[in-house]
């Protein structure tokens, strides 16, 4: 395997930041780098909630800012 351009100057590259799997699985990034996420709750035992709640638990909504800066760095900038 070559080495990379830095290690050839005897310099060690930086490690790279990974992105959190779990996190990518759970969070996406708008365009302006809001948070998206579904809401909670709704994977089963729908039955026992009323109509309107089930309604209004449809699609995502945006996280609050108060996490959106950890969520960014655990994404390392990548949403799919």
């Amino acid at each position: 395997m070559m080495a990379s351009y830095c290690e050839q100057e005897g310099q060690e590259a930086m490690p790279k930041q990974k992105t959190h799997k779990g996190t990518k699985k759970r969070f996406r990034l708008t365009a302006r780098g809001k948070v998206k996420h579904r809401h909670a709750g709704t994977s089963h035992l729908a039955v026992r909630r009323s109509k309107k709640r089930r309604r209004n638990l449809r699609g995502t909504r945006v996280l609050d800012d108060t996490v959106t800066k950890s969520i960014h760095i655990a994404l390392n900038g990548y949403s799919s």
